[in-house]
């Protein structure tokens, strides 16, 4: 019936809106920066999660070391950027160690367990302790933080909310810019239909003269350099520090699961749905916080078991 097609909106949409009216009536400055607060984060894990999105949900690859590939990109990063002065060349820094890093762990692992879902999991969760290690005996225990260039430094005033930084917009403005050139990537250029392709049908395309090896790490490694640039934009908007591995690698695997495998439009609705509960619980509801991801997981999962956008293959 098409009209159960709604019915996981009308659960999600319902409370909110209620929610909404009442919180606005209460302490609109609050709701307002909470809401911005929320989609930053969002922003924050749409860029994580994009990476992960390419690499889990389209290419199937099971990479539970992509967290990972957000840490070493955002140490490298920091390391240039001290050296340099530079944050626009931490950006790259921490872009090309993650692509790098990625296509090595594509070459060199993924190639040999195509298909493979078991050995792929428990390798990369293998490979991330070493990581994670080698992270902590390089750089220690110690945060470190980012400051962005002096031209998105300070704040911006805005109606109803006052005083918000001037970068967090900014992270907002660059992860849209971003997931649309993911999108029209994948969906209206001609890499993007050999990406596609070659997940469904792989042997089809290296018959129709496509180095299909060359196509899967070219992916591999621009969903892995999203993930160190991610590493470095949050670095700059939060910290940087032993542990955020595992956090952002659940946030991705969270935003999947809840958006739909192999969607970047779903990648976006997750990660909106998971920063905004994140941060409305933790003004609102701090006791209780950690629960409103699962419970947008279940509810999700309940009437859209492949995800808000995901489609049967």
């Amino acid at each position: 019936m098409k009209y159960r097609r709604w019915i996981p909106w009308l659960v999600f949409g319902l409370p909110v809106a209620v929610f909404a009216v009442w919180a606005i009536a209460d302490n609109a400055s609050l709701f307002f920066k909470t809401l911005l607060n929320g989609l930053t984060l969002a922003s924050l894990y749409f860029l994580v999660a994009s990476g992960f999105t390419l690499v889990f949900g389209l290419m199937r690859n099971v990479n539970l070391a992509h967290g990972s590939l957000y840490l070493i990109g955002a140490y490298v990063g920091w390391m240039v950027g001290e050296h340099t002065g530079s944050w626009v060349l931490a950006v790259i820094a921490g872009f090309l160690s993650a692509a790098i890093l990625g296509l090595l762990m594509q070459v060199l692992i993924f190639r040999h367990m195509q298909g493979q879902d078991l050995r792929q999991t428990l390798v990369t969760i293998g490979l991330s302790i070493v990581l994670a290690d080698i992270a902590l005996w390089i750089w220690g225990a110690e945060i470190y933080t980012f400051d962005p260039p002096a031209w998105i430094y300070g704040s911006t005033t805005l109606p109803l909310v006052n005083k918000f930084p001037t970068y967090r917009l900014m992270v907002l403005l660059a992860s849209i810019v971003i997931g649309v050139g993911l999108w029209l990537l994948l969906a209206r250029t001609r890499i993007g239909m050999m990406i596609r392709a070659g997940v469904d049908d792989r042997g089809m395309l290296a018959a129709s003269g496509v180095n299909v090896q060359r196509v899967f790490a070219l992916t591999f490694a621009i969903g892995a350099g999203l993930a160190g640039l991610a590493g470095v934009v949050g670095g700059t908007a939060l910290s940087v520090s032993p542990g955020e591995d595992t956090r952002y690698l659940l946030a991705s695997l969270v935003v999947v699961i809840v958006g739909g495998m192999g969607s970047v439009v779903g990648a976006a609705i997750g990660a909106l749905l998971i920063g905004l509960a994140e941060q409305f619980g933790l003004a609102y509801a701090p006791t209780y916080s950690v629960v409103f991801t699962f419970v947008i997981m279940v509810i999700a999962l309940a009437f859209k078991p492949r995800g808000l956008m995901g489609k049967a293959t």
